[in-house]
């Protein structure tokens, strides 16, 4: 199995709790020095120095909002211009509850700044980078509601299902650059995601809720298999390969330069 482990710095966003926490502990034991970015800066700091006195690794922190256009500019230009950056983990993300009709517009605008625009933003800047140096790595966390829309709220939905539909193109964009991609689809994990979107995560079956911890290592076993896609909960890949085939399979009957019989 291959490994992760490599001379650069990672930079980790919403790294002050849950899953960018632990992707941060987990990276500073494969070798990595860290950037952390978020919101909390006396968390980030904890973290910063926890981290520091358990792992031989340098930690920085930048405390940045990411819905804000200053804060997400200076996020840009610490990965465009730090070098030795060679991971960037876009985890930074919130969810919501409810219905779309009827929703707080201004925060699923929100949502979709932080889910999708500064995520596209830190991606655009990192492929460019990471591809002039032939070396590197972009991890995305999206979601299983990316597959199962009708399940859950359907702006944030609609977000994962763009980080994963972003993530592969990119893939194809980055193919033979020395640069890896990655999407991440996590079902429910148990982190602050949830209260902070307003719901009872205890409601939930057991059964269907993985601890943090577990789910970062199951997604850096799929890095290190060199998976596009990891679902951390899915017993069988060849599921996912289907999904994938029944995809392309439609291709040739996409576009064509007349409607098909049966709208006729």
């Amino acid at each position: 199995m291959n490994s992760v482990r490599s001379q650069g710095k990672a930079l980790i966003t919403g790294a002050s709790s849950g899953i960018g926490a632990v992707y941060a502990e987990r990276l500073a034991a494969r070798g990595f020095d860290l950037l952390l970015v978020a919101r909390d800066e006396d968390r980030l700091q904890s973290a910063a120095r926890a981290l520091a006195g358990s792992y031989p690794v340098q930690v920085e922190v930048l405390k940045a909002d990411l819905t804000a256009k200053e804060d997400l500019l200076e996020v840009e230009r610490r990965l465009h211009e730090d070098t030795t950056i060679s991971l960037l983990l876009n985890n930074a993300g919130v969810a919501a509850s409810g219905p779309l009709a009827g929703a707080d517009l201004d925060r699923m605008e929100q949502m979709i700044q932080l889910n999708i625009v500064a995520l596209t933003r830190l991606a655009s800047v990192a492929a460019a980078s990471f591809s002039v140096a032939g070396r590197g790595a972009i991890i995305n966390i999206a979601s299983v509601v990316a597959l199962l829309p009708e399940r859950f709220n359907a702006t944030y939905s609609a977000t994962k299902a763009y980080v994963l539909s972003l993530t592969q193109t990119l893939a194809a964009e980055l193919k033979g650059s020395g640069v890896q991609v990655q999407a991440v689809l996590p079902g429910v994990t148990r982190t602050e995601i949830w209260e902070r979107a307003g719901m009872d995560a205890s409601v939930i079956p057991a059964h269907m809720v993985m601890e943090v911890g577990e789910m970062v290592d199951a997604a850096l076993s799929g890095f290190d298999q060199q998976e596009l896609v990891t679902l951390p909960s899915l017993p069988d890949a060849a599921d996912w390969q289907a999904v994938v085939a029944a995809r392309l399979a439609l291709a040739p009957n996409l576009s064509h330069s007349g409607a098909a019989a049966r709208y006729k």
